[in-house]
């Protein structure tokens, strides 16, 4: 007798939006850049032990060979975070990830290849102070900034449970509920919050350093606008509870009492 041949599909696959953080090299040191993330581990473990993280070799004045790649990819999991795959920068970017077999983040490639395929090397690297072994910036992190959202705002009714994400793509986002803690609210443009945020709010996602965050009941995980952010153990005995505004003040970002 025949066996019954399943025909049924193995799996879905689906593309969503995921949260991934960058760790932008700036000097091709493993053990300064290990150090470096071990410190942001310990300051915030529950948001960067074992996040996953896109490696951006950019800012270097040249590619490292693989044996250095692949020390500073050992050196991001010796910290704690687990590296996914290399940020999109040139053809070389390109050849050095199927070596590593890792896979490139696409979303980074118009930063670096102009239309007409030619390459560009970044404008900062040159200039670009070594002064820190990397620099994480928050997901749906972009390079350049956009023009500000011109959809209307998206509003989300009721709370938003921990490991859930609520995204305002091209337009602001106005949540009327709380904010879990391991909940995530992300808009390109401006976040208002009219309940408490214990869990992440990122404005600006794609590079608008002008948006702003609102929060009726701040007790966050993290703010950041436009990859910009601070991580909270523990919040300011001035600000727990409180209604604030959150905004960019050149890469410093600010919050204060409204």
């Amino acid at each position: 007798m025949n066996a019954k041949i399943d025909t049924s599909d193995a799996c879905d696959l689906r593309f969503g939006q995921v949260g991934i953080a960058c760790v932008r090299v700036r000097r091709a040191d493993a053990a300064a850049l290990c150090d470096e993330l071990e410190r942001r581990v310990r300051a915030a473990p529950q948001l960067f032990s074992r996040a996953a993280v896109v490696l951006d070799l950019s800012h270097l004045l040249d590619l490292p060979d693989d044996g250095i790649v692949d020390a500073l990819l050992e050196a991001v999991r010796s910290a704690g975070m687990l590296p996914v795959g290399l940020a999109y920068g040139t053809s070389e970017t390109e050849a050095l990830a199927k070596r590593m077999g890792l896979p490139l983040i696409a979303r980074f490639r118009a930063a670096y290849e102009p239309e007409g395929g030619s390459v560009a090397a970044p404008a900062s690297a040159a200039v670009e102070p070594a002064i820190a072994a990397a620099s994480i910036r928050e997901p749906i992190h972009a390079t350049s900034p956009t023009t500000a959202p011109a959809l209307g705002a998206q509003h989300h009714e009721g709370a938003v449970r921990s490991g859930q994400q609520v995204y305002a793509r091209g337009r602001d986002l106005i949540v009327a509920g709380a904010i879990a803690n391991g909940a995530e609210v992300i808009a390109d443009g401006h976040i208002h919050v009219y309940g408490s945020l214990r869990g992440r709010a990122m404005a600006g996602a794609q590079g608008d350093e002008k948006a702003r965050i609102y929060v009726s009941d701040f007790r966050a995980e993290l703010v950041a606008i436009a990859g910009h952010y601070r991580v909270f153990e523990q919040i300011p005995k001035d600000l727990e509870g409180q209604s604030v505004q959150c905004w960019l003040d050149g890469e410093k970002l600010m919050i204060a009492r409204l």
